[in-house]
């Protein structure tokens, strides 16, 4: 039996229930917790954890260590991962919409193709650093990412050809964007990433890889892009207040630079 820990994470993981059964798109896990647990000791003294194409959608899974373990084209629709620990683990393919992420980590975490769409990441409305995942080193190449997620850190993650926006908008979420405010993306590879529209206002972007990344009408108020590659980045009305551009390579070959908002007051 799942316990509901009340009352810091009831209400992300209900409402991602009632999201679900409203939409006529939960379906039962085919898999207790105890059972994940199970295989999870059995693990420690044998191959990793196998879990891929398992349905675990709403399980309580907070604070269990699936390092290394297989999850690949897993469904964890509203799983909670509060303080799990998914580093080195295989989540190719897998299914996160509105999972709850509070502090997990996904540290070199193989994320290929994921959906993670609107997952809960913050205990309350309040963006902590100390409640943000970690996603340092994970390869995301692909992934389709929209949601909250400001003060996550992305360093050395590969994000090549993700899509950090709302992909299918509606008349609801016209209003909506992806927030990655404050976020850490040193040296990671963001080249063909969709960050159109984004809210990345003081995100550090030193030494990464943006390289034909799509930064339509992005806020990129007080980014730092220091040794940054924009070679052929989309610019076109991104807002530049007081984004430090030194040592920004290819900012002559990115496009848009023209038609990019508050352009005289960055740092270079």
């Amino acid at each position: 039996m799942i316990a509901l820990r009340m009352p810091r994470l009831s209400i992300a993981v209900l409402t991602a229930a009632l999201v679900a059964v409203t939409a006529g798109s939960a379906s039962a896990a085919d898999m207790t917790v105890r059972e994940v647990v199970q295989r999870l000791i059995l693990a420690k003294n044998g191959p990793p954890a196998d879990f891929a194409r398992r349905d675990l959608s709403f399980l309580d899974l907070s604070g269990l260590d699936f390092s290394s373990a297989n999850l690949a084209s897993a469904n964890l629709f509203g799983a909670d991962l509060t303080g799990s620990n998914l580093s080195n683990a295989n989540l190719a393919g897998a299914m996160l919409d509105r999972t709850v992420i509070i502090s997990t980590n996904f540290t070199n975490a193989n994320m290929t193709g994921v959906k993670m769409r609107r997952p809960a990441a913050f205990s309350t409305l309040e963006v902590r650093g100390d409640e943000a995942p970690i996603f340092t080193g994970a390869n995301l190449t692909g992934a389709e990412i929209f949601g909250k997620l400001s003060k996550a850190n992305f360093a050395n993650a590969n994000l090549s050809g993700a899509r950090l926006r709302q992909s299918i908008p509606t008349e609801l979420l016209t209003a909506t964007r992806t927030e990655m405010i404050d976020c850490d993306f040193t040296g990671a590879n963001l080249s063909g990433a969709d960050l159109s529209n984004l809210a990345l206002t003081f995100a550090d972007f030193t030494n990464a890889n943006l390289a034909a990344a799509i930064l339509i009408h992005a806020d990129l108020s007080k980014a730092n892009l220091t040794n940054a590659n924009v070679a052929g980045a989309n610019m076109d009305r991104a807002n530049l207040d007081g984004a430090i551009f030194r040592g920004t390579r290819g900012l002559n070959q990115a496009a848009g630079l023209d038609r990019a908002i508050n352009r005289d007051t960055i740092i270079e």
